[in-house]
């Protein structure tokens, strides 16, 4: 049975709830998505008197039960995904998500004739503020097609170039407030999304090393051709000191496994993670910061044997100091420095290193990109093109040492 019917913060659906979800799910099933987008519309923008008179009466006694913002705006993205869930399973019909997300931005036909319909259209409105309705326009703009298929990457907003990024969609589209089956449909799309990526990349890199590379074989990335191939090769190749990113890694983890303190693994991490970083620019403050940040992290742990709580732990303000902080507190500037003074692949080198080390620190990865992604999403692409470039950096590092892309092929 659906999750439909339970919220995640253990409110119960009442009757009248149950009956407006089965009667969506009805309509989605049954329905055009144009019509069951006019009945929505006529549900919860215009909130007139509707064609079902049962369906009505369970609306006016939702409302009549006064609930607060945050309940209404539970049962209206609840009643959003329903037809959403509906439509994702079916390529042809995902067209149809940008204009039930778009509805919100429509005004009411008349004049509202009753206090419920007064009151529904309040709540409506004030729903287009939430994050749930944030998460609903990124998911959306997976499925627009833009009209001017010309448009230069650079003049898009960074918010349009989310379907390039299935490691964004999981904190970019889920919330609290997601029901099982939400999630569930978003983790497809991710893993549908990311091998196709995968796919063509590997296509890429098997046409790029044959004797006579093939022009024909697309770059599947917005990085120029060399750029790409020089992320190859950082990150699936021997780097400085003449091994690979991942022997550094399970070196390290041997390291780790033999370490007796956490002050001692704290400082192997620290020679771990600047063996990469270039002298000049390491000496002149950001190894002394990253040397401090690491020996003020769970300081009181050092004279404990290293675990797993405590190595998550330590990589979790890692990836606090290096990329970004949280949504409310979006500093990065160490991020764009590094950026500007190592360059994108060698910065996202460090970030790869982490997560090899500490597989567990992969989700806490992608979070820390989805806060600068929501962050510059308003902005168009050409003003922030040094995150474009490491988003794109980023899928290649993932996708060749954590996705399906088997090295031994190469």
């Amino acid at each position: 049975m659906s999750n439909y019917l339970s919220t995640k913060n253990n409110r119960k659906s009442t009757k009248e709830e149950q009956l407006l979800y089965q009667h969506l799910q009805h309509l989605a099933r049954h329905q055009e998505p144009e019509g069951s987008i006019d009945n929505f519309k006529t549900l919860f923008i215009d909130a007139s008197e509707y064609f079902i008179p049962e369906i009505w009466q369970a609306m006016e006694t939702i409302i009549d039960a006064d609930p607060d913002e945050e309940d209404f705006h539970n049962i209206l993205n609840r009643s959003c995904y329903i037809l959403i869930n509906r439509w994702l399973q079916t390529p042809q019909l995902q067209k149809s998500i940008p204009d039930l997300v778009n509805l919100f931005q429509v005004k009411p036909n008349r004049l509202a004739t009753s206090w419920t319909s007064k009151r529904i259209r309040t709540l409506t409105s004030s729903f287009t503020e939430t994050e749930k309705y944030l998460a609903l326009q990124r998911l959306a703009r997976m499925f627009i097609r833009e009209v001017e298929e010309n448009t230069k990457i650079e003049d898009k907003t960074l918010g349009k170039l989310i379907n390039r990024y299935p490691y964004l969609y999981e904190n970019s589209f889920i919330n609290e407030d997601t029901s099982d089956e939400q999630r569930e449909e978003i983790i497809k799309m991710r893993q549908k999304e990311q091998e196709k990526y995968e796919v063509d990349l590997s296509k890429y890199i098997t046409y790029q090393r044959l004797p006579r590379k093939s022009n024909s074989v697309e770059n599947p990335t917005l990085m120029k051709n060399k750029e790409l191939n020089d992320a190859i090769q950082y990150f699936t190749g021997k780097v400085d000191g003449g091994q690979t990113l991942r022997n550094q890694a399970e070196k390290f983890r041997c390291y780790c496994d033999l370490t007796y303190s956490y002050r001692s693994f704290k400082d192997g991490l620290y020679e771990y993670l600047t063996d990469t970083i270039d002298y000049s620019y390491g000496k002149r403050k950001f190894n002394h910061k990253l040397y401090h940040n690491l020996q003020n992290t769970l300081s009181k742990n050092n004279s404990n044997k290293p675990n797993d709580f405590l190595i998550l732990g330590t990589c979790k303000k890692l990836l606090n100091f290096i990329v970004i902080d949280s949504l409310e507190q979006p500093k990065h500037f160490v991020f764009y420095d590094l950026i500007n003074n190592l360059g994108t692949i060698r910065v996202i080198g460090i970030l790869l290193k982490i997560v090899l080390f500490c597989r567990q620190a992969k989700p806490y990865l992608e979070q820390k990109f989805s806060i600068l992604f929501k962050h510059y999403q308003g902005s168009t692409s050409g003003k922030v093109w040094w995150l474009v470039k490491s988003m794109e950096t980023l899928n290649v590092a993932l996708s060749t040492n954590c996705g399906g892309i088997n090295l031994c092929c190469f």
